[in-house]
C-alpha cells in the first residue's frame, strides 16, 4: 500500500520555499534600510580611520620609539611606510608640533589623531597585548651576547629539569624581552627547577633601582623586605616570619608599572600623535541626507533585487528539493533494501548516504541473524541428540540406567544449561539490560576464588595454575560479573593448554585502573584469526568440533562484561607459544 500524500502546507518543499522567501525578503529589506541609513548620515572625520586596516604602521613606530630616545631619525621610516600604503603619515608632538610628515596638505592641528605612539602606554586594542609597556623597551636592562648565551643555557637546564619531573614547559618572553620558562603541563611539582634565570651582573643595578622606586611608591621603608625577581615578580615579606604579606605585596605590585615607566622614560622617545590619512582628502567633509530622486532610485533598485531574489529562491529551492523526491520514493517502498543515488556532498547527499548505509546494515543484520540461528541450532543439536539417543536406547532395552549413563546425561544437560545461560547474558548485553551491581572489594581475593574454583579442572587437564599479584588493590565493580569474566578467560586458557603447561593470572594497578592478565602456554592463535576471536560461536577449528569443550560464547561474554564496566579486553598470542588476555577496568581504589 502506498504511503499517504503529505499535505502541501506540511511538505518539506513548501516549508523550504517559504523559509527561503521569508529570509530573502527580510534580508533585502534590511539591506536597503541599512544602506539608506548609512548613506544618510553625516560623514565624520576620516583622519585615522585607516589605522584599523593597517596596524603595522602603529606597531613599527612603536618599535622605533621603544628603541630610540628621540624621533630624530624617524623620517625615512615614515616616508617608506607612506609610499607602501599610499597614505599620508604624520607624527606630531603632544603640543601639535610636526615631527615627521610624509606629504603636504591641510594642517592637522585640530584633527583627531589615529593613535598616540607611546611605548610606555601601549594601546592594547591595537596591539592585542596585555602589557601596557612595550616588551621591546629594554633601557638599562639590555644584555650582552655573553649574558644572553648564559640565559639560554640556564633555560635549557630548566626544560630538562621539568622533563625529569614529568612536566613540560616552553620559553616565553617576559618584561624587557627577558626569557623565562612557563610550565605548560604539570607532572610532579618541579620544586627543584629554576624557571626564572637569576639576574645577571648587568641586570642587578637596574633591578635594585627599580626595587627602590617600587618601595617608595608603596610606602615601604625597609627596602630589605621588598623582594623583586628578574621577571619583575614582587613580594613583601615579614622579617619575623619570612612569609609574604598579601596586602603589602598587592600594594607593591600595583606600583610596578608606574615605577617601570619612571625608570624607562629616559630611554624611549617621547609620546607622539600619529595621523594616517588619505593624501587626496585628509579632512572630513559634510554629507547630506538622500534626496527624493535618490530615495526613488534606491526603492526601485530594492524592488528589482527583491524580485530577482524571489525568482532565484524558487529556482534554487526546486533544484535543492529534487534529491528529496528521490528519498521520498525510496522511503515509500519499505520492502527490500532500496539504494538511493548520492548526488552531492550537502546535507541531502549525506541523508541519501545514511539511507544507503542503513539498508546495508539491515542486510548485514539479517545475514548475521541467520548465521547466529544456524550456530545456535548447531550448538544445541549435539547435546540434544546425545540425550535423545541414550533415552531411546534405554527405552529399547539396549542400555541400562546406571551411574555412568546418568553422569553422561547430566553433563549433556549441564552443557545445554551453560549454552542457554550464555545466550541469555549476551541477549541482555545486546539489549542494554545486563545488570551490574558495583561494589568495592579486594581484587586479589576475587581472582584467588576463581583460581581455586578451576583448580580441579586444571589438575584433571594436567595444567599448573599460578597467581601473581602486584600489590593489593581494591576495585569498584560487580564482583559476580568480574568473577564470571575471569572464569571464562581461565577456563578458555585451561582448555587450550597442553598437559604439563602453565596458566598464570596476574593483577596490577596503574593510573587509576586495574589490569587482570590471563596467560597460558597453550597452542596460541594465528594472527589472521585474532580479529574474529571474540565473535560468537567462532572457533579457529573450521570443523566446528567440541574437542576442547565450551560453548563458543565465553570470550564474547567476557568482552561484554568488560565493556559494561567501561573497560576493555585485548589479546596477544603467538602460535606454539601461548596467549595472554589482558582486561583493563577503571575504578581502582588505593589499598
Amino acid at each position: 500500500m502506498d504511503a499517504p500524500r503529505v499535505p502541501l502546507h506540511r511538505s518539506l518543499t513548501f516549508r523550504l520555499l517559504a523559509a527561503s522567501l521569508t529570509i530573502a525578503v527580510a534580508a533585502v529589506l534590511a539591506t536597503a534600510w541599512l544602506a539608506s541609513q548609512a548613506t544618510s548620515q553625516t560623514i565624520r572625520q576620516q583622519i585615522g580611520r585607516s589605522l584599523s586596516d593597517d596596524k603595522s604602521v602603529y606597531d613599527e613606530l612603536l618599535g622605533y620609539a621603544a628603541t630610540h630616545r628621540d624621533w630624530s631619525g624617524v623620517r625615512p621610516l615614515v616616508a617608506s611606510r607612506a609610499a607602501q600604503l599610499n597614505r599620508r603619515i604624520t607624527l606630531l608632538t603632544e603640543s601639535r608640533q610636526v615631527i615627521a610628515d610624509s606629504g603636504t596638505g591641510p594642517s592637522l592641528v585640530t584633527a583627531r589623531p589615529s593613535a598616540t605612539v607611546d611605548p610606555l602606554s601601549v594601546d592594547l586594542r591595537l596591539t592585542g597585548r596585555t602589557d601596557r609597556i612595550d616588551p621591546r623597551v629594554v633601557g638599562p636592562f639590555r644584555l650582552t651576547a655573553a649574558d644572553q648565551g648564559a640565559l639560554r643555557e640556564e633555560l635549557g637546564r630548566s626544560l630538562r629539569c621539568l622533563t625529569d619531573y614529568g612536566s613540560e614547559g616552553q620559553i616565553v618572553t617576559g618584561p624587557y624581552g627577558r626569557p623565562k620558562v612557563v610550565v605548560t603541563q604539570l607532572g610532579k611539582p618541579p620544586n627543584g627547577c629554576e624557571l626564572v634565570p637569576r639576574a645577571t651582573r648587568r641586570e642587578q643595578r637596574p633591578l635594585a633601582a627599580l626595587r627602590t622606586l617600587i618601595a617608595a611608591c608603596a610606602g615601604e621603608k625597609d627596602l630589605e623586605q621588598v623582594w623583586l625577581a628578574p621577571d619583575l615578580t614582587i613580594s613583601v615579606v615579614d622579617p619575623s616570619t619570612s612569609l609574604t604579606v598579601p596586602d603589602r605585596t598587592a600594594r607593591a605590585a600595583a606600583c610596578v608599572d608606574k615605577a617601570r615607566r619612571t625608570q624607562l622614560e629616559p630611554w624611549v622617545a617621547p609620546p607622539a600623535l600619529l595621523f594616517v590619512t588619505d593624501p587626496a582628502d585628509p579632512s572630513a567633509q559634510p554629507a547630506f541626507p538622500l534626496s527624493r530622486d535618490n530615495l526613488l532610485r534606491t526603492g526601485t533598485a530594492t524592488a528589482v533585487v527583491l524580485m530577482l531574489a524571489v525568482l532565484l529562491t524558487v529556482v534554487v529551492g526546486r533544484r535543492l528539493t529534487r534529491p528529496l523526491r528521490a528519498l521520498t520514493e525510496a522511503a515509500r517502498h519499505p520492502t527490500g533494501h532500496p539504494r538511493v543515488p548520492v548526488g552531492g556532498r550537502d546535507e541531502i547527499g549525506y541523508l541519501a548516504a545514511a539511507l544507503n548505509e542503513l539498508a546495508e546494515r539491515r542486510e548485514n543484520s539479517e545475514r548475521l541473524r541467520q548465521a547466529m540461528v544456524s550456530d545456535v541450532a548447531h550448538e544445541l543439536r549435539n547435546p540434544l541428540t546425545n540425550i535423545r539417543t541414550w533415552l531411546e536406547a534405554v527405552g529399547d532395552g539396549l542400555a541400562t540406567v546406571d551411574g555412568p549413563l546418568l553422569a553422561l546425561l547430566h553433563d549433556e544437560t549441564a552443557q545445554l544449561q551453560h549454552i542457554v545461560d550464555d545466550l541469555r547474558d549476551l541477549a541482555a548485553a545486546d539489549a542494554g539490560t545486563l545488570r551490574m551491581h558495583p561494589d568495592s572489594f579486594c581484587l586479589n581475593d576475587a581472582v584467588s576464588q576463581v583460581v581455586d574454583a578451576h583448580l580441579p579442572n586444571a589438575t584433571a587437564a594436567g595444567v599448573r595454575l599460578s597467581v601473581d599479584h602486584d600489590g593489593d588493590p581494591e576495585v569498584v565493580a560487580d564482583p559476580v560479573r568480574l568473577r564470571q569474566l575471569v572464569g571464562n578467560l581461565l577456563a578458555n586458557a585451561i582448555r587450550h593448554s597442553h598437559r604439563g603447561g602453565t596458566v598464570t593470572v596476574r593483577t596490577g594497578t596503574g593510573g587509576g585502573r586495574v589490569t587482570i592478565a590471563v596467560a597460558d602456554t597453550g597452542t596460541g592463535i594465528a594472527p589472521e584469526d585474532l580479529p574474529r576471536l571474540f565473535d560468537r560461536f567462532w572457533r579457529a577449528d573450521e570443523s566446528r568440533s567440541r574437542s576442547t569443550g565450551g560453548s563458543g560464547l565465553g570470550l564474547s561474554i567476557a568482552r561484554q562484561i568488560a565493556a559494561a564496566h567501561d573497560g576493555s579486553i585485548t589479546v596477544a598470542s603467538e602460535l606454539g607459544v601461548g596467549s595472554t588476555f589482558t582486561v583493563t577496568l577503571p575504578g581502582a581504589v588505593e589499598g
